[in-house]
Formats: structure tokens, C-alpha cells, sequence
């Protein structure tokens, strides 16, 4: 196989194009390639896998849906709560000011916790944005998904 100029600027033109099509999509708000790509979060069901595969059990018939709206500007506990949003590598900042659907699910394999313990997923436009882990005791607590 013999590599002519041509077929060579041919090639660089298609792997320009490859990357700089990556970098317009890494770069488009809550972009994380990752489970939810691969999941389809739109239903309960494809929610309840998406927790599964992070490792969480939750009870499909506890779920609770609403819809609600990040705020344009993160200060005190919102400011905490988008750090730990870019801590499990979600870019929840990006749609302040945007509603999305909060979806909530009791976990039923937490270990070691006096009371219950919740999934909370926020999706828009089909897939995951964000999430934790928390207890509802007054003392709880409140982690990452991953």
C-alpha cells in the first residue's frame, strides 16, 4: 500500500475533523462521557440501572419525580453541593438557571444506616447531570454517587 500526498492530506483532514468534532463535544455543557451515555435514564427502569451499575439498589416503587430549577449562581450550600457534583465528574454548574427533573429513589442497600437512605438523580435531556446519596435523619449525611 503506497501512501500518495494526497491520501496522506486526506487522512490529516479526517483526524482534524475526528478531533475537533471530540472537543466540540467534550466541551458542550455536562458533558462526561459515562454511565449515563450508555444508559438510557429516561425511563424508571433505566434509572434504577443506572444506580445499579454505580453499585446502589433502589425500590422503583418509592420514586419520586419533580420537577426543579438550578439556580443561576451556586452560593453557601448550593456552592457545596455543586462541588461534590464536579467531584464524581458532573458538570452541574452548566445548567444553572435551567430546570430538570429531580428523581428520587429509597436505597435498599446502604450499609449500616439507622434510617432510610435516598438516590437522587437530576436529569435533562436524557441523561444524568447529577446526584448523591444522602440519609433523611436530622444528623445525616450526604455523599457522591460513584
Amino acid at each position: 500500500l503506497k501512501l500518495t500526498k494526497r491520501s496522506a492530506v486526506i487522512i490529516i483532514v479526517i483526524i482534524a475533523a475526528l478531533m475537533m468534532a471530540a472537543v466540540i463535544l467534550r466541551s458542550s455543557p455536562g458533558c462526561s462521557f459515562g454511565v449515563s451515555e450508555l444508559i438510557n435514564v429516561t425511563s424508571a427502569e433505566g434509572r434504577i440501572k443506572y444506580l445499579q451499575r454505580l453499585g446502589w439498589e433502589a425500590d422503583i416503587s418509592t420514586e419520586e419525580c419533580k420537577t426543579v430549577l438550578i439556580p443561576k449562581e451556586f452560593e453557601g450550600i448550593m456552592l457545596s453541593y455543586s462541588q461534590l457534583q464536579t467531584e464524581q465528574g458532573y458538570d452541574f454548574a452548566s445548567f444553572g438557571g435551567l430546570e430538570c427533573k429531580q428523581y428520587s429513589y429509597v436505597v435498599t442497600n446502604y450499609p449500616s444506616s439507622d434510617g432510610t437512605v435516598y438516590a437522587t438523580l437530576y436529569v435533562k435531556g436524557g441523561r444524568v447531570i447529577g446526584g448523591d446519596i444522602h440519609s433523611a435523619n436530622i444528623n445525616g449525611f450526604m455523599h457522591t454517587l460513584k
